[in-house]
């Protein structure tokens, strides 16, 4: 993986923050992996929000957005009632599907401690496939890919994944 720094996080907008509860922990005192999803869901409807895809948008023109694939990356353990980040790094897009990562950032630190890497599809909710993504959401995503695009580091991905 790229090496990464916290500071290099500092340009992406915070897409969620949390107090890991004791309700978060596994049988080995950890905070069990779906919480981890559970994280990156909270941070990606937090995003598609801030292009336009909220759920007034969702409603208004009977779309949706699905979690196509996703790859996690576990670099450091995060114990209860530590504070976390999520920052959000467009990677690309296509005619119907989003790519990008969230960097889970343990506050107390600060640690990078997990990175999830995904594609997700505009959705046609009355048929429950890919539709294109209008305009209107393009346009914010694209203006965010292109000063993403400007960072200084490149991000860590999987090597498989394309919108």
């Amino acid at each position: 993986m790229n090496a990464i720094s916290v500071e290099d996080l500092s340009a992406l907008p915070i897409a969620h923050q949390a107090e890991i509860p004791d309700s978060y922990l596994d049988d080995m005192g950890h905070m069990n992996v779906m919480w981890y999803t559970h994280l990156f869901s909270c941070a990606t409807i937090e995003f598609l929000e801030h292009i336009g895809m909220d759920r007034a948008y969702f409603t208004e023109n009977h779309s949706g957005a699905f979690a196509l694939e996703a790859y996690v990356r576990y670099l450091a353990e995060i114990r209860v009632g530590k504070h976390v980040t999520v920052r959000t790094r467009l990677i690309g897009r296509s005619e119907k599907r989003f790519h990008f990562m969230h960097f889970l950032v343990i506050d107390e630190g600060p640690v990078l401690a997990t990175t999830s890497e995904f594609i997700s599809a505009h959705i046609d909710m009355n048929v429950r496939r890919m539709s294109p993504i209008p305009e209107t959401i393009t346009t914010a995503y694209d203006a965010l890919l292109r000063k993403h695009e400007q960072l200084d580091w490149q991000p860590p991905l999987c090597g498989t994944m394309q919108p």
